[in-house]
C-alpha cells in the first residue's frame, strides 16, 4: 500500500464483495488486514466478512444516523497518523451508502484518500444483460 507522504494517516475507501465474500479482491483483503481501524456501515455485517478471511480488526460504526459525529472522531485518528478503511455492507462506499462527509472533510484537511476498487453491480448486470457493452 502507498502511504501518505505526510505524517497523516490514509483513508482507504474499500469496495467489498457484492453477494459472495469470495469476490473480495486480494488488494481489499490486504488493505483491511493492514489498517489500524475499519469504519463500517454495519459492524455486524463487516465482522462476518472479516471472520470469513480470518482478519481481526477494531470496527467503528459509521452509518446515516451517526455519520457527522463519528466522522470527527475518524478524522482525528487520521490526523494522528492512523490508517483507516471505510467499508459499506456491499459494494463501494458512498454509492447510496454513508461516507461522503468523511471523505470531503479528509480531503479538506489534506488527508490522502485512496480508493480500493472492487465489484460493480451495474457493470456485472450489463455484462450478462445481452445489451451491447461497447
Amino acid at each position: 500500500m502507498n502511504e501518505a507522504q505526510s505524517h497523516f494517516g490514509v483513508l482507504y475507501v474499500v469496495a467489498t464483495a457484492i453477494g459472495d465474500d469470495e469476490d473480495l479482491s486480494a488488494r481489499a483483503k490486504a488493505t483491511l488486514q493492514a489498517v489500524s481501524l475499519i469504519a463500517a456501515e454495519d459492524t455486524r455485517h463487516t465482522q462476518q466478512l472479516l471472520s470469513h478471511f480470518g482478519i481481526q480488526k477494531t470496527l467503528l460504526s459509521l452509518h446515516q444516523h451517526n455519520e457527522h459525529q463519528r466522522s470527527e472522531k475518524i478524522l482525528q485518528l487520521l490526523l494522528d497518523g492512523k490508517c483507516i478503511a471505510l467499508v459499506s455492507d456491499a459494494g463501494t462506499p458512498l454509492i447510496s451508502d454513508p461516507g461522503y462527509p468523511l471523505v470531503v472533510a479528509a480531503q479538506e484537511r489534506g488527508i490522502n484518500v485512496v480508493p480500493i476498487p472492487g465489484a460493480c453491480a451495474i457493470i456485472a448486470a450489463l455484462c450478462v444483460s445481452g445489451l451491447p457493452a461497447s
